[in-house]
């Protein structure tokens, strides 16, 4: 019904913001005034579902309305004490749904990281001296010494887990945070850490093929996941940068607390794959398992979170929101 979605559809949309503020911190984390526009929204969403379902035959409308009368609901009359269910709720439904409200983020931090890395590469198959500035000294001396660092791994297992998950959950939190400077923090870092990427690569199969393939094997079972966590949290740091930079019909302290809050839970997620990827990373790629395994291992866990990301959570409602939006 085309006249009621003109009519109360910025409604719906300010009801679906104050639900994101409300993720994980309750009724607790709005101001009073949020708080009654909150109940207010709340009873006219309810209105609008009731008009919806004896004037109009739209099932996506009513299902939409529906979905969001139900969460407004649980969370007005849910418990304080939620307790595991919150971490079953995030994972279910929070972090995959968040990541799919805000994929075109992570699409262009993708974008930025593969072009600067195919950059890095060209620059330093061209002059070898690029590895300078990308912070590689010494990488080429490395590299004709054929000195495989990653195979000292081994001797000590659980430190060495411990260190890279350590090492990778700091960068990716880097990535987010340099994105409150308008975006442009994160969009450096993203760049600099491709050239980085694509330029020890280049210097490897230039010196030596042979210790490329060696790296490149080393690389290929934890990478998709921990490529991919920089590519998220750059993209979360990108969320807040335009928050501030264009807050819609939000004031900017309101698009920020919602972006903020959205960008919170694709890192907190991207902190758990990096213990997934840290694990993989310390005890298999350094392992002298074939090639093949570690192959299998990256597309496998590949595969795995994107579908995650991709699939679980949906219902109804969210294809209908995702419409809207």
């Amino acid at each position: 019904m085309k006249s009621l979605f003109e009519q109360h559809k910025d409604n719906w949309r300010r009801l679906e913001d104050l639900l994101g503020m409300l993720d994980g911190s309750g009724l607790r984390g709005l101001t009073r005034v949020e708080v009654r526009e909150f109940g207010e929204l709340y009873r006219r969403a309810a209105s609008d579902l009731a008009i919806a379902r004896a004037e109009t035959r739209d099932p996506k409308l009513i299902n939409y309305l529906n979905s969001l009368v139900i969460r407004a609901h649980g969370r007005i009359y849910r418990s304080e004490s939620e307790g595991v269910s919150l971490i079953s709720k995030f994972f279910r439904r929070d972090l995959p749904a968040t990541f799919r409200k805000n994929w075109k983020y992570m699409a262009i931090a993708f974008g930025v990281f593969a072009g600067f890395g195919v950059f890095g590469f060209i620059a330093t198959w061209i002059d070898l001296d690029f590895t300078h500035f990308v912070a590689l000294s010494g990488v080429t001396e490395q590299i004709k010494s054929n000195d495989h660092w990653w195979t000292s791994l081994n001797d000590a297992n659980q430190v060495g887990a411990t260190a890279i998950m350590s090492n990778n959950i700091i960068v990716t939190i880097r990535a987010f945070a340099f994105g409150a400077f308008f975006g442009v923090g994160a969009f450096y870092d993203l760049a600099f850490e491709g050239a980085r990427l694509g330029s020890v690569f280049a210097a490897c199969y230039r010196i030596d093929p042979a210790f490329g393939n060696s790296l490149a094997t080393f690389v290929v079972g934890h990478g998709v996941i921990e490529l991919s966590c920089i590519f998220f949290c750059g993209g979360a740091g990108m969320m807040i940068g335009y928050a501030i930079i264009d807050p819609g019909d939000m004031t900017r302290a309101q698009a920020l607390k919602t972006k903020g809050m959205e960008a919170a839970k694709i890192v907190i997620g991207c902190a758990c794959f990096l213990v997934v990827a840290g694990t993989i990373e310390g005890f298999l790629s350094p392992s002298s398992l074939p090639p093949a395994v570690k192959i299998g291992t990256g597309l496998f866990t590949g595969v795995v979170m994107y579908s995650y990301l991709a699939l679980v959570g949906r219902d109804d409602g969210e294809s209908v929101e995702t419409e809207l939006a």
